[in-house]
């Protein structure tokens, strides 16, 4: 989840849709700007009179890598990390009631699943490899078991073995309005809340999850979504393309909860753990994550046919 706030003008938020770095002053290390200097081409695809969103990066034609995000996030939040996965074409989806795609009047993982799915087959992409990060996880995870035939692997990010994803345990209520972006990014929180966040990239995922509204500037995505069940224990079973857990050191999945993902997967898991990283790896350690996502693409070799 992320928040922002300034005096920009609704214009200019319009712009920075066309180009998201449009008004943004770009700060940080090199490699982040570098980053955010390659623009995604921003693609909406109807899945069953639903408008999903997603921001593309890469060569037509090249393997695919999909990124799903956890509950309350948005595509922006690989914005930083998709451009260093150039030996893929990548493609970051908005789940429905998040980020710049249609709300549902419900929602559930096999819904988003199959907006996954439509995302894949509207793109062309032949069995991606699928990562997601927390509730996302579980999205890839039910696309893996219920549409095997279109993905080659899958990735979960600190996925925890419960019912209710943790962005999903916030209690729901109406977003609040704030008056200016500034104010608006100011009170970006994390669901769960996670104590280390580097503040430029902090900063540019507050900005995109946040959307104009009379009165000011509230959250885009639709607290709706909060409180819905997944049932994740039966999904893991029926899943047979290969499986990554990246377990966060400071996360919700304790050794204890990888081993009883494993044993749901009969063994079939490889777990790789990320030193010093809390549940939003993209926000604390985000080259960390680069290095494991780049090992797993350079280890799991792109499909090549049904």
């Amino acid at each position: 989840m992320s928040d922002q706030d300034s005096d920009r003008t609704s214009d200019q938020i319009g712009d920075r849709a066309d180009d998201q770095n449009g008004g943004e002053d770009l700060v940080g290390p090199a490699w982040f700007r570098q980053s955010l200097a390659q623009v995604p081409e921003h693609v909406d695809v109807d899945v069953d009179g639903v408008r999903v969103h997603c921001r593309v990066w890469g060569r037509v034609g090249a393997p695919g890598l999909v990124l799903v995000h956890g509950g309350a996030a948005h595509s922006g939040w690989w914005d930083h990390v998709a451009p260093l996965l150039d030996t893929h074409r990548v493609v970051a989806v908005d789940l429905s009631g998040h980020g710049r795609s249609d709300r549902r009047p419900e929602y559930g993982v096999d819904r988003w699943a199959s907006e996954v799915v439509g995302v894949i087959d509207a793109l062309g992409l032949d069995r991606p490899v699928l990562v997601g990060h927390s509730m996302g996880g579980w999205v890839s995870t039910a696309v893996a078991a219920d549409h095997p035939h279109a993905v080659s692997a899958v990735a979960v990010i600190d996925s925890p073995l419960n019912d209710r994803a943790p962005e999903q345990q916030a209690p729901r209520r109406e977003h609040r309005v704030y008056p200016t972006l500034d104010a608006a990014v100011a009170r970006f929180r994390t669901l769960p809340p996670q104590e280390v966040l580097l503040p430029y990239v902090r900063d540019h995922v507050a900005r995109e999850s946040l959307r104009p509204v009379e009165g000011g500037w509230t959250w885009a995505f639709d607290p709706a979504f909060f409180g819905r069940k997944t049932p994740v224990r039966g999904l893991l079973p029926r899943v047979a393309v290969p499986f990554l857990l990246l377990r966060c050191e400071h996360g919700l999945v304790s050794p204890a909860m990888a081993a009883d993902i494993a044993g749901l997967l009969e063994g079939r898991l490889t777990t790789v753990d990320l030193p010093a990283s809390g549940h939003h790896p993209m926000l604390d350690q985000p080259l960390a994550l680069v290095v494991a996502l780049r090992t797993l693409l350079a280890a799991w070799p792109p499909a090549t046919g049904s």
